[in-house]
């Protein structure tokens, strides 16, 4: 651990960020003074819950594990974020392997559910607070990154003497929030190393693979029929920085994640009921449902007048994992410059060959995927419906508009 100077009351300016913390420790514990400007208000209002809480900070952590049975109930009641995690954890350690930093995945409590492996390089605290099932809650071990995240929902940062307790002083460690599709915690990512401030830029990075295994997680959860993704550069798209909205098949906004409401949302119509993606972009429900069909991501301008490229996929449920899934196995998406929306006939110049050929309307676009769903499911229009995630309702309409006669249920 890093030795305190004795005496830090004069100079604060002029000292080393060690000593920063050292006389903030000093100014708070011993004066009672709030530390303002020397540590962050996120610790300052942690070290205040743990006094509160009627802990010492000469005291020790503690880090128990939880019992056996919450750790196996814990980790099977995140199984869909383990799930969807796990690559890009896998991507995440083959990022930081020679850093000598670890990453560790809590669930919404701080219970521990994933961790890097444990090498013969780590120090003490890191092998106790990689195990599976320890809980690093603020309320078990004080202030600390993922323990922050926790009560607080918001991403942190927390170096060596901001822990509360004085024997996790050699840790550093940047946590980030992960998500439900409700705004709500579903858990948390960190990445800490013992004994050494952070070696590059931690909290951009472990912010960018928390949303990796956001976005996995909101598409495993959903429950809906559509799929849009976009952004204002199609290379963006499979990376953090793409935009995510789940439409329901009465065309409102199931979810989106926090790029896409950084691009369409606007205030008025965050209220109840969820807006309609027609409000949004301009396209109802069954123009994106044809658009579909096609990898294609187009060009296409948003209600607000910000330019995006779109591209569309049907989901339907996985019949092992129950996850939802794209229909069929769909192509990488190419970019067109012909938007979904209509645009003045003079626009149809700019169309490509590959958008000239593609399909216009549902009758067109979706057939061969409604004729499969429903030879899978016997001609029954139910299971079939049920299959493509979209209403009995709307499944009979696009039947009787291409004149087809399905068999009743």
């Amino acid at each position: 651990m890093t030795p305190r100077p004795t005496s830090l009351t004069s100079g604060p300016f002029f000292v080393t960020p060690q000593q920063r913390v050292a006389l903030a420790r000093e100014r708070y514990f011993e004066e009672g003074e709030r530390p303002s400007g020397l540590v962050s208000e996120a610790v300052i209002q942690s070290w205040a819950r743990c006094l509160r809480a009627r802990r010492a900070p000469n005291d020790p952590a503690v880090f128990d594990p939880v019992t056996a049975s919450r750790a196996h109930h814990t980790l099977a009641r995140n199984r869909a974020l383990l799930e969807s995690a796990r690559p890009v954890l896998r991507e995440l350690e083959s990022a930081i392997h020679g850093s000598g930093c670890r990453f560790i995945l809590t669930d919404a409590q701080g219970v521990v559910i994933d961790a890097s492996p444990m090498s013969r390089s780590d120090g003490a605290v890191t092998r106790l607070v990689t195990r599976i099932g320890v809980n690093l809650g603020e309320d078990e071990i004080g202030t600390s990154a993922p323990g922050i995240v926790v009560k607080t929902g918001n991403a942190s940062v927390v170096h060596g003497a901001e822990h509360f307790f004085q024997n996790v002083e050699g840790m550093y460690c940047a946590a980030a929030p992960i998500r439900e599709a409700t705004g709500s915690l579903a858990a948390v990512l960190d990445i800490s190393i013992e004994n050494a401030e952070l070696p590059f830029d931690v909290p951009t990075l472990v912010g960018m693979y928390a949303t990796g295994i956001e976005n996995r997680l909101l598409i495993a959860r959903t429950r809906s029929p559509l799929l849009l993704r976009l952004q204002v550069n199609p290379t963006l798209f499979g990376t953090p920085l793409e935009a995510l909205v789940a439409v329901n098949d009465d065309g409102r906004v199931a979810w989106m994640n926090s790029a896409a409401d950084r691009l369409l949302m606007r205030s008025e119509l965050r209220a109840a009921p969820p807006p309609l993606i027609e409000d949004l972009l301009g396209c109802g429900f069954e123009g994106f449902l044809a658009a579909a069909a096609n990898p294609i991501a187009h060009m296409h301008r948003a209600t607000n007048g910000l330019g995006v490229w779109v591209t569309a996929q049907m989901l339907v449920p996985d019949g092992i994992s129950g996850a939802m899934v794209a229909l069929g196995t769909p192509e990488p998406p190419r970019t067109a410059t012909v938007p979904l929306a209509a645009e003045p006939p003079a626009a149809s110049a700019a169309v490509t060959p590959a958008a000239a050929a593609a399909p216009q309307s549902l009758h067109d676009a979706n057939l061969q995927a409604i004729e499969q769903a429903l030879a899978q499911a016997g001609g029954n229009v139910s299971r079939a419906a049920r299959a493509l995630g979209v209403s009995r309702g709307l499944l009979y309409r696009r039947l009787r508009e291409r004149g087809a006669n399905p068999d009743t249920d």
